[in-house]
């Protein structure tokens, strides 16, 4: 165990500085084929050419914007030894930015992912014999490891080297379409040497998946000119939800940001507040919640469904197990529509004509929400709307299914204006006007409207230029707005016109 620590604490110290080493055990067991011959079995390549892409051994480089970003959460100085550990699918992520999330996750997924551990018998207390010793007594073991497996400071991960290779050759495709670069480019909302901020369109995914060819993470190296550096996802958001999303333009940007959302939810489960970090969405709900705002405390667990090919997320009143989660939102009412019932009115040739009529005791009507999540939980909003408060989220078909059914589509008025009924197609399958409530298969009403975020740029350079702990207390937020959707507008005139 003790050679082990050691071996680990070396190769940390490597990484740390920019250095990934080989040792001779290493170059020796690959020839072996030790790569492969771990307790599963392993793969093994071509003689004389491996089959693996070696990533440096990991280290926790992202301590000091741990730590930043602790101290800006907190409005103090910095300081603290940040993060110690990180989980498989993290470092590979940090060590292969140009990998897309769905292809990282495919190859945890598919167990391609493997760690070296070395063990020895050492009896010998002094060091400089227990390094010779190691050369002698060492044997190398190779694990498949999972995404969520934490690492210790030295372990090594190993990757298929074929299947970057050809995703990296595909990714590089898909940017040579000047239309699609340009539209891309024409979501940004702010940008400056830390971050990217975009107002992701409705039906655009942030990562990918099974039958998925474009996504935010994909085309993300589509946002810079001449950078040999890609930008990377800080958080999601639901492929047909809209809205604000930050990117991070460097590794060291993308650590702070990831430690700021992380600050935000154990903030807010500690003590209930907010601080740097706040997030405002506009949604339209199916029926009126019963108070006009409150704050929500529902744990979150996931429930598999169809022999484990899909899952979905659900209440639990506990959050004693380990797979639930603690998610709390704060809400407030911004309008509730009439309640609204249809008459059917059959006339001459068998046309019909549908009269929107008010009738308190028939249909559940809309309401407008301002949703604040204070903790960051997977389809945490949508869970929170439809199973705590009673009102699923127009167009919300997984967790809303039985509301939609019994809905029905409202009537156009016709002051409406030209402009938001107009269909259009635009880049990568996406299209543009349509999926409002005066359709029978509205889009979903879910927009992530406000963002405020400390200035990451002005934080960075302070951590960088002082050798001492910097002093985050005065840090300025940035504030960033972005419009409604065309369904949302469109869908908020016609409740307009509706009112009775």
């Amino acid at each position: 165990m003790a050679a082990l620590l050691y071996l680990r604490r070396r190769g940390a110290a490597a990484a740390l500085a920019g250095v990934a080493p080989r040792p001779q055990w290493l170059a020796t067991a690959a020839r072996r084929g030790a790569l492969g011959s771990g307790d599963d079995g392993g793969d093994t390549g071509e003689r004389g050419k491996s089959p693996w892409l070696q990533l440096p051994p990991f280290a926790p480089l992202d301590a000091a914007a741990a730590a930043a970003a602790r101290a800006i959460s907190r409005g103090g100085g910095g300081g603290g030894d940040g993060e110690q550990g990180a989980t498989a699918i993290k470092w590979v992520r940090r060590c292969c930015p140009d990998l897309p999330t769905s292809l990282v996750q495919k190859l945890f997924r598919l167990r391609k992912v493997k760690r070296n551990v070395v063990t020895a018998e050492i009896s010998s207390a002094d060091a400089s014999a227990e390094q010779h010793r190691l050369r002698r007594y060492v044997t190398y073991f190779c694990f498949k490891v999972s995404a969520k497996d934490q690492l210790m400071p030295g372990d090594i991960l190993f990757l298929p080297v074929n299947l970057k290779e050809s995703s990296v050759a595909e990714k590089t495709k898909k940017f040579d379409n000047r239309n699609e670069i340009d539209f891309l480019r024409g979501l940004e909302i702010y940008k400056d040497e830390a971050i990217i901020v975009v107002n992701k369109p409705p039906g655009m995914p942030v990562q990918g998946g099974v039958g998925i060819k474009n996504s935010i993470d994909v085309l993300a190296s589509m946002f810079e000119e001449n950078s040999s550096e890609a930008p990377r996802l800080v958080h999601r958001l639901d492929r047909d939800c809209s809205g604000i999303l930050v990117l991070g333009r460097n590794q060291l940007s993308t650590s702070m940001l990831h430690a700021i959302f992380r600050e935000k939810t154990a903030d807010a489960l500690a003590d209930g507040t907010q601080h740097v970090l706040q997030r405002k969405y506009i949604a339209l709900v199916i029926g009126t919640p019963r108070h006009p705002k409150g704050l929500l405390s529902a744990p979150l667990a996931k429930i598999l469904l169809q022999d484990g090919k899909s899952e979905r997320l659900t209440v639990r009143a506990s959050s004693n197990a380990a797979s639930v989660q603690d998610a709390l939102t704060e809400y407030r009412v911004i309008e509730s529509c009439p309640q609204v019932s249809y008459v059917l009115v059959l006339k001459e040739k068998r046309t019909i004509e549908v009269t929107a009529i008010k009738a308190s005791a028939i249909g559940k009507g809309y309401t407008w929400l301002e949703l604040f999540p204070r903790t960051g939980r997977k389809h945490q909003l949508r869970v929170h709307c439809a199973e705590v408060l009673g009102t699923p989220i127009v167009g919300d078909y997984k967790y809303g299914r039985q509301a939609h059914q019994k809905r029905m589509p409202l009537p156009l008025p016709r002051t409406i204006d030209d402009e938001l009924l107009r269909k259009r197609k635009l880049p990568f399958g996406l299209l543009v006007g349509g999926g409002s409530i005066a359709e029978e298969q509205p889009q979903l009403h879910l927009h992530c409207k406000q963002m405020v975020l400390p200035d990451v740029s002005v934080a960075l350079h302070r951590l960088q230029s002082s050798d001492v702990n910097p002093d985050f207390s005065d840090v300025e937020k940035l504030n960033f707005v972005a419009p409604l959707p065309l369904h949302m507008r469109l869908s908020w005139e016609i409740l307009k016109s509706v009112k009775i």
